[in-house]
């Protein structure tokens, strides 16, 4: 999907009342850390709280959201990049009043797909005209392009990390390029898996020092920590978020915490310059304004 031109901005339009949409990209520098699941999770927690709330399956390669929450998606982001569909039309509705946009799993041609539509991909959310509060999007791991793009996009890069000499250098690595490549200063941490609240501030800890000796320009923020719980994966057998099925269960409840925290935030009030998912939107309220 090559990037889209879009027209003049028409602030007559029925849509230019459409509200600015706080954008939240959740990553990890290697897989196994949990970061789907925290965002299925935080979406629904969202959601829940009665945010108007949108999930992005934007690991292009090996997409399962859809797995973990039971859904069975008519089309996907592939159906989209090949032109057979229209956005509004691989929208889901998920738990708690959730909307969801499924990607397709083992299609090598997604997970190969080039800069240019991956930035696609962020400005075809232009054209989406739904009342919206916040965008949940779930990324692969690494530092792929596709990971880099999505994570400068959002208003928001929320990396976990789990108790791994791995994960913390990872973590890093993808920090480091996220700041030098694209620009990314603040970061927010989520220790995931975590025996203790105290095991998860010490692997913050861990991270933010190895960032502030050779990344002196990037903030890190402990956003929270969620433990390890036998309800969870009950939930992922389930095929439910445990936010919903479960949430009276300790990761629920951490999860839930975490989702408050992140409601208070406010939606951008302006474009920052580059790319941006809902732009639009921040420039017709700049304009209107």
């Amino acid at each position: 999907m090559p990037p889209r031109e879009y027209p003049a901005l028409n602030l007559t339009a029925a849509n230019h009342s459409l509200a600015p949409v706080r954008s939240i990209a959740v990553t990890g520098g290697k897989g196994g850390v949990g970061k789907t699941n925290l965002s299925v999770n935080l979406a629904a927690s969202l959601a829940g709280l009665g945010k108007r709330t949108l999930l992005l399956d934007a690991d292009l390669g090996l997409a399962n959201v859809d797995v973990l929450l039971g859904l069975s998606p008519q089309y996907t982001l592939a159906d989209l990049v090949s032109g057979r569909c229209e956005l509004d039309e691989v929208i889901l509705e998920g738990p708690a009043g959730m909307l969801v946009v499924p990607a397709a799993s083992g299609r090598r041609h997604m997970a190969e797909l080039q800069p240019a539509q991956h930035v696609g991909l962020v400005n075809v959310f232009n054209d989406l005209q739904r009342e919206l509060d916040i965008l949940i999007v779930d990324t692969a791991a690494g530092i792929t392009d596709s990971v880099l793009t999505f994570c400068q996009a959002a208003q928001d890069a929320i990396v976990v990390v789990c108790d791994e000499p791995a994960s913390i250098t990872d973590a890093y690595a993808l920090i480091k390029v996220l700041s030098r490549e694209r620009g990314v200063d603040r970061v927010q941490v989520v220790a995931n898996m975590v025996r203790s609240p105290a095991e998860g501030r010490g692997l913050y800890d861990k991270l933010s020092r190895v960032c502030e000796r050779f990344l002196g320009d990037v903030s890190l923020n402990f956003l929270g920590a969620v433990p390890h719980c036998d309800w969870l994966r009950m939930a992922v057998q389930r095929q439910q978020a445990v936010a919903t099925a479960y949430p009276a269960s300790p990761s629920a409840r951490a999860i839930a915490e975490i989702a408050r925290r992140a409601a208070r935030w406010e939606a951008p009030a302006a474009p920052r310059g580059n790319i941006e998912f809902f732009v639009d939107r921040m420039i017709r309220q700049g304009a209107v304004a």
